[in-house]
């Protein structure tokens, strides 16, 4: 008797292994958290380089309260002002926002849109359906495009089960990557624990590269989009200055703004093989000043050629 219940207790252990070893591709809900989902994995070496001197010198008459200028693919600083200075960052907080979504939410998965998503306050997507299911592309560029504070709160409840377990996974994520700057107190945004700092960001801006799903987002000036309402499209435009004005090689990635904290860029360009990009943390212009920071940067990499 003995010997049989040892073999059926191994016989059990034998089935749970197997079934534990499958990785879901949709994780549900109220899957595990972040940490687990990405178990055994090392900090992306995503973190701007910021011992070297600066190769870009500039003095703005009315500079950004926080602000950098770095090559995407190595990572180097080539003009800093305060890197390291904790800021609100507005809708910049939307680029983890996307990240944790895309570890957590299968590409042809649906995001129900709840009484949560359309209590939501500033900019939104503004059109989504209560209680329709929308597929997560769509609600991605509703995030990133139109910085829809709707399309934050869906997909956090989609993605965790919860807001506030998602912006747990979103802090857990950010402790990995190494951002000591950065904490998250919403998906969107709006609220005042949401801050982090300009190397941070740089950091956030590489990771959203990185993600095929997110890179070909950020990149679109405008986008077509199927959506369950009359008509069965939505049409939405990118924020990003770069791309409005159809700046040459812009490559993403995301705006902010709120009056606390001002407006707000991130943005990368890709000109002749080389990757450059900008952090404007209370610009007075970010458009211009990003453009301003980029020539000097394509500038002064031609010259070391």
């Amino acid at each position: 008797m003995r010997r049989a219940l040892a073999v059926l207790a191994a016989l059990v252990a034998m089935l749970v292994t197997a079934q534990t070893a499958v990785a879901p591709t949709d994780i549900p809900a109220s899957g595990p958290p972040e940490a687990v989902l990405d178990a055994g994995t090392a900090p992306l070496p995503l973190s701007l380089h910021l011992g070297a001197p600066d190769s870009v010198r500039d003095a703005f008459t009315r500079p950004p309260r926080a602000g950098l200028l770095f090559d995407v693919d190595t990572g180097r600083v080539l003009w800093r002002r305060r890197p390291a200075r904790r800021l609100p960052i507005a809708s910049l907080t939307k680029m983890m926002t996307a990240l944790v979504a895309v570890r957590r939410i299968a590409p042809g998965a649906k995001v129900p849109i709840t009484r949560a998503a359309l209590a939501y306050e500033g900019s939104g997507v503004g059109l989504l359906p209560k209680g329709r299911r929308i597929g997560i592309s769509t609600m991605l560029h509703g995030l990133l495009l139109a910085s829809g504070n709707d399309a934050a709160i869906a997909i956090a409840q989609r993605g965790a089960g919860s807001v506030p377990a998602f912006v747990a996974a979103m802090n857990a994520r950010a402790a990995r990557m190494g951002l000591p700057c950065t904490h998250f107190a919403s998906p969107h945004g709006l609220e005042a624990g949401d801050r982090s700092c300009a190397a941070d960001l740089g950091a956030l801006a590489r990771a959203v590269l990185r993600e095929p799903r997110l890179a070909a987002i950020v990149a679109r000036p405008t986008a077509v989009l199927p959506f369950p309402t009359r008509g069965g499209r939505l049409w939405l435009s990118n924020h990003n200055p770069l791309l409005r004005m159809g700046y040459r090689g812009t490559t993403g990635v995301k705006t902010g703004y709120t009056v606390r904290a001002g407006r707000c860029l991130v943005a990368t360009v890709r000109r002749r093989g080389i990757h450059l990009g900008v952090v404007l943390l209370g610009s007075i212009d970010p458009g211009r000043q990003a453009r301003h920071l980029l020539g000097r940067g394509f500038a002064a990499h031609a010259g070391a050629r």
